[in-house]
């Protein structure tokens, strides 16, 4: 801001800086995927389009910021790594959070016809995101470990859930049933 009366605005801006020599996880999740999917005729129980259009927005933000480590993805959710040392952004949780987010959101939408050539993008895409310190390889791992569980978890069920409903001609209410035995 340029020097003038109204700088003092600035002092109501927050210090949002993470916690130094700690991993950083920025987790975007995507905003109402369900209805996304269903408006944009996702194949059941994975489309690998949408995986493939995931993966590809995850690897060109990689590219764009060297300090991300690795990253991981499922469904509509993607985890990336930013090593213990970094100072991109000063550390800054909102700088990281948007800058992050924005870029997947932006590669999502600008490659969807790359992925889906046959199928117009109707609506937008909306993703949320997270900043979270682990302060161990440890911890790092376990959470990686538990977004990995997740990943099998959910993938095995909706696997059975689609194929009762689309090989046994099960209804979503008694595939449901089923599964809850």
């Amino acid at each position: 801001m340029a020097k003038s009366r109204f700088e003092y605005v600035k002092q109501f801006e927050l210090d949002d800086a993470l916690l130094p020599g700690c991993w950083i996880v920025v987790r975007l999740d995507g905003k109402g995927f369900t209805k996304f999917s269903e408006r944009h005729r996702f194949r059941k129980p994975n489309d690998i389009r949408s995986l493939d259009l995931m993966n590809h927005a995850a690897k060109e933000v990689i590219n764009l910021f060297s300090d991300i480590r690795l990253a991981f993805g499922e469904s509509d959710e993607y985890s990336f790594v930013l090593h213990k040392g970094t100072t991109l952004y000063g550390r800054r949780s909102s700088k990281l959070i948007s800058i992050i987010v924005s870029a997947f959101t932006a590669l999502f939408v600008q490659s969807w016809s790359t992925f889906f050539p046959d199928q117009p993008l109707e609506t937008l895409p909306i993703f949320d995101a997270r900043t979270v310190c682990y302060p161990t390889d440890a911890v790092l791992r376990d959470y990686l470990s538990w977004r990995q569980a997740d990943t099998h978890i959910n993938n095995q069920y909706n696997t059975c859930f689609w194929t009762l409903i689309q090989q046994d001609g099960k209804t979503a209410a008694e595939a449901q049933k089923l599964l809850k035995v």
